[in-house]
């Protein structure tokens, strides 16, 4: 009984040290060290227009209104870019139900922009794992520059140079693809249009 009781105090010991140091410990100092290397990013990445918070650039957005870059879609549940349920739909190529989804997100691009008759982006109709993706590619952003044109009355070559601006290359150059946030770019869009 006695041996049972000692062990059973040495774990609880280990255990509360473990506790302290993996739960308190350890994330304090990662905190701190992010803070300090990453302020930006760790403060959450939050981007400021006329004096208010607009939004991440690290969570994507809905922005519905067609004078805008629209972003990819969300499958987060319940609501779109729900960061507190960060997932991906989880469907299979073959499910039914994401190709129906898919099918409708094209009959819904190729009606807000008859006149497109470009290939539609996979990322414009399909989500990402996470579900929060705040960026597309910059084929996606190209691909909605008519509509923009037409409904903001600019020039086409005006939205292809503001893409390109906003074109951020693989990191280090192999790591990832090129692309586009889609919030930084309908904020430069606002200041453009002004």
């Amino acid at each position: 009984m006695k041996m049972l009781i000692r062990q059973l105090s040495t774990a609880f010991i280990f255990l509360f040290f473990l506790s302290v140091i993996t739960g308190i410990l350890y994330p304090l100092s990662i905190t701190l060290i992010a803070n300090l290397i990453f302020p930006f990013q760790a403060q959450g990445s939050f981007i400021n227009a006329d004096n208010r918070i607009v939004g991440s650039l690290l969570i994507g957005q809905p922005f519905e209104n067609p004078g805008y870059f629209w972003s990819r879609p969300s499958a987060t549940i319940p609501s779109p870019y729900n960061a507190n349920s960060s997932n991906g739909s989880n469907q299979g190529p073959m499910n039914k139900l994401l190709l129906q989804t898919i099918h409708d997100r094209i009959i819904f691009l190729r009606r807000s922009d008859p006149e497109n008759t470009n290939p539609i982006p996979i990322d414009l109709v399909t989500a990402s794992a996470s579900g929060l993706d705040p960026e597309i590619s910059p084929n996606a952003a190209f691909y909605q520059i008519s509509r923009i044109a037409k409904i903001r009355g600019l020039k086409e070559s005006d939205l292809r140079i503001l893409i390109q601006k906003h074109i951020k290359q693989r990191q280090g150059g192999i790591l990832g693809e090129p692309r586009v946030n889609v919030l930084a770019l309908n904020l430069a869009l606002n200041n453009f249009a002004k």
